[in-house]
């Protein structure tokens, strides 16, 4: 069974299909789940071999290509749903005429259940490219929010890089994730934006390409401003790689300017601490304060050479 049906005439008003009345002037949305049993005998009986195969493909990307009188659509949208993240990516996909809407989804489409929900007021889509141009604007709107939603949280994460100190964000690396992931999927859907608007199909008017040029904009700002958050990202990674190696570096600097001087004093202690027959000094008290005076010498030659050499 379909999850939803409704007759939707040319004034937005949505009826259940009657079997004793005719369509009339306005068109039929059907509206399937992937899984739904029913779905492969009702494309078979109303939806031409290849749009049926594009409407059952189990990995779809996003497209529109003309079809006889019809077209073949594909889009995607940002996942709100509770079973994974925004960017693991939700797909609906179309088959349009001038009196039949289907759209088959496997996961909750929020802009269809809008929709759904503005065909029970009376409210719904004039026509079928009214149809694809609202959900157009229902997928881009949610995209352009959560594109938002993640430009401001890198703003936050390029805070960090005013403070040498801080270690590099945690959630930096999954960002950048969702960014990339985000990207590829939204680059395909600009491309089929405006595939589609080059259409030259006669259902859509004037107006409806006027506002699918809108949605093919925020498309390609949207496309725009994954590259620079990903770029920024990158940088802001690139920025706490180059502190740490720096602070590594100069770490390893003050280690070795150590050994540089403690290295002639080891020897020399090590030497006199020998435990054999004719060391100088065993007999003469004054020996251990004579040594320790030269170690003191030493220390104070080697900073002076290493000084004059500028290592310090």
């Amino acid at each position: 069974m379909p999850i939803c049906v409704f007759d939707i005439a040319p004034d937005g008003t949505a009826s259940q299909p009657a079997a004793d009345r005719p369509l009339g002037d306005g068109y039929r949305w059907w509206h399937f789940d992937l899984s739904d049993p029913d779905l492969p005998e009702f494309l078979a009986d109303h939806v031409p071999d290849i749009p049926a195969a594009a409407l059952t493909a189990p990995e779809t990307r996003p497209r529109a290509d003309v079809y006889g009188d019809g077209l073949i659509l594909n889009l995607r949208g940002v996942n709100l749903n509770s079973d994974g993240p925004a960017d693991r990516m939700v797909a609906v996909r179309m088959w349009v005429t001038r009196s039949m809407v289907v759209t088959v989804r496997m996961r909750r489409i929020f802009a269809l259940n809008e929709i759904r929900e503005r065909a029970e007021e009376g409210q719904g889509p004039t026509t079928p490219m009214g149809f694809v141009g609202a959900l157009t604007a229902g997928l881009m709107g949610r995209v352009r929010d959560t594109v938002f939603d993640l430009a401001e949280r890198i703003d936050a994460l390029e805070d960090t890089v005013h403070d040498d100190t801080a270690p590099l964000p945690a959630e930096l690396v999954e960002e950048r994730r969702m960014a990339i992931r985000l990207r590829r999927y939204l680059g395909p859907q600009r491309d089929a934006l405006i595939a589609l608007l080059a259409t030259d199909t006669t259902m859509m008017s004037q107006g409806q390409r006027a506002r699918l040029r809108e949605h093919t904009n925020l498309a390609k700002l949207a496309v725009e401003e994954l590259e620079a958050l990903i770029a920024r990202m990158t940088a802001v990674q690139d920025h706490h790689t180059a502190q740490a190696a720096l602070a590594q570096g100069r770490n390893g600097y003050v280690l070795s300017i150590v050994a540089a001087v403690f290295l002639p004093l080891g020897f020399l202690t090590g030497l006199f601490g020998v435990n054999v027959a004719g060391m100088p000094g065993v007999d003469v008290p004054w020996a251990f304060a004579a040594l320790c005076a030269g170690l003191v010498v030493l220390t104070a030659a080697a900073i002076w050479v290493l000084r004059r050499m500028r290592w310090i």
